[in-house]
């Protein structure tokens, strides 16, 4: 059996988790699902300074003082920042990262660097207008407004995630990355939900940064057609899926 740890995107804690844990530890499985600084029950503890190695250092603390090894390691969205930070400081301990509908940002870019021009605007006007400059605010999360990546959630799903999540710290989306030179070889496995996987080996094959960072002989794929957040909407499908991984 396997060990593995769960860590959300923005705005949620482990509780996001919650389907996709009762699956795996139903199949046996040791599971530690993580909540970040300053997100969910840990909201007392934001800060301007929260950043993506205070995220990576919670996760460490998981898997160090936990006493973790051979750790399948499971990011979700913008989870992928602080799971990337972790796994090139431990890698020792990890058997793989698992990316869930995102990958690792190359080296020197942000999270905020994938987003386009006029997204990446409108989310820095709503943090200077709504998140008090360093804060970025809970979204509303209204299907009818995001089709693609609110697929499969019911009503009551969608209720829940505005009335749980919180505001996310922003230095988690604009702390660029500091990868190694050379990056460990820990396997890696992109879960791809809301972008086919056709596509995003196209990408990487032509050399877009992002998508090019999950080509290699370390990389697997693996599809999961659903909205962007797999973990509610096909909890016991993603369950399965990350199982199967171990």
């Amino acid at each position: 059996m396997a060990t593995f740890v769960l860590v959300p995107g923005y705005w949620f804690g482990a509780w996001v988790w919650d389907g996709v844990a009762a699956g795996l530890r139903a199949a046996g499985h040791d599971v530690r699902a993580v909540t970040l600084a300053g997100v969910a029950e840990r909201a007392a503890e934001a800060a301007p300074d929260v950043d993506v190695d205070a995220h990576a250092a919670d996760i460490v603390e998981v898997i160090e003082g936990g006493g973790l090894s051979g750790v399948v390691l499971v990011a979700h969205s913008g989870g992928n920042m602080a799971a990337t930070a972790a796994a090139d400081r431990i890698p020792d301990r990890i058997a793989r990262v698992v990316y869930v509908d995102t990958g690792p940002m190359p080296d020197g870019l942000a999270g905020i660097d994938f987003h386009d021009p006029e997204s990446r605007a409108a989310l820095e006007k709503r943090v200077a207008e709504d998140g008090g400059g360093w804060m970025i605010p809970v979204p509303p999360f209204d299907a009818d407004a995001d089709p693609v990546n609110l697929a499969g959630l019911s009503a009551r799903t969608l209720a829940q995630m505005r009335e749980r999540g919180t505001p996310q710290p922003f230095g988690t989306a604009t702390q660029p990355a500091a990868r190694p030179d050379p990056l460990p070889d820990t396997p890696r496995t992109l879960v791809a939900s809301t972008i086919p996987l056709a596509e995003v080996r196209r990408m990487g094959e032509e050399g877009v940064p992002v998508f090019a960072a999950m080509t290699g002989p370390e990389w697997t794929y693996r599809e999961l057609p659903t909205g962007h957040w797999p973990m509610l909407s096909r909890p016991a499908d993603l369950a399965a899926l990350l199982a199967d991984l171990a």
